[in-house]
């Protein structure tokens, strides 16, 4: 099969990952760049950055016009990543990939294992929302996108329907806020891995990631937030295991 349908099917894939479930993109676009199209492991998080920021900003558009972002929290927490993002960016060339790999699965089987417990949280703190708890959390989730060179939805939906207290459609679109944030701070400190990328590969696999999103974005209005959640966390789990076997072999 040819490297450019290999990107179409991959894009697509992703796209309806971001749409549908606010995050996991960059979580299935590195493995299927590096794995499926050859792309060194270094090139590929860049690239996976590149295709995840223009997926996210596009579902986020989509997200906004039905009223699921939350853009007073989002908005903060979003802003609290830049910094670190962007520092832990530059910080991420200067360590070995198995640690980055193993530091990856662990965070991704932790936020999915959170996310499949039951939430504790009433209806009536669904509308409460820290500046300061937001910020923090936002922060630190900025860090770990620059450091594992994810868009890190996969971080910040969990944490906005625990930390925040957001219910699922929410989560979902605000996280597509901070993930193309976030993408974009780190993106700026890695100009260095962007040699081995191959533009011929990442227009057509980006193109088919913004229309995937449109899809998965359909797809969320469809299906209940418990569905969603289960869904996404599952996902989590199988691909901290394939990363964590991967970091150990």
């Amino acid at each position: 099969m040819s490297a450019l349908i290999l990107a179409l099917i991959a894009g697509a894939v992703v796209g309806i990952a971001l749409g549908a479930l606010g995050g996991g993109g960059s979580v299935l676009a590195v493995p299927a760049l590096i794995y499926l199209l050859g792309f060194p492991p270094a090139a590929a998080t860049t690239a996976s950055l590149i295709i995840v920021t223009a997926t996210s900003l596009t579902a986020l558009c989509a997200h906004a016009r039905t009223g699921n972002v939350r853009w007073r929290a989002g908005a903060p927490f979003a802003a609290a990543g830049l910094l670190p993002a962007a520092a832990s960016g530059a910080a991420a060339s200067h360590l070995p990939q198995p640690v980055l790999t193993a530091a990856f699965a662990a965070i991704a089987a932790l936020a999915a294992i959170k996310m499949l417990r039951p939430s504790q949280t009433s209806t009536s703190q669904m509308s409460v929302v820290q500046p300061a708890e937001a910020a923090g959390t936002g922060a630190g989730l900025g860090a770990l996108t620059g450091l594992l060179g994810v868009g890190g939805g996969f971080l910040t939906v969990p944490a906005l329907l625990t930390v925040l207290a957001f219910e699922m459609q929410a989560a979902v679109g605000t996280s597509l806020l901070v993930i193309s944030a976030n993408s974009m701070a780190s993106l700026a400190t890695r100009s260095a891995t962007t040699a081995g990328i191959d533009s011929a590969v990442i227009g057509p696999f980006t193109g088919a990631a913004i229309l995937g999103a449109w899809d998965g974005k359909r797809l969320a209005s469809k299906a209940t937030g418990p569905l969603l959640q289960r869904t996404f966390a599952v996902m989590l789990l199988a691909v901290a295991a394939f990363m964590l076997i991967d970091a150990l072999t």
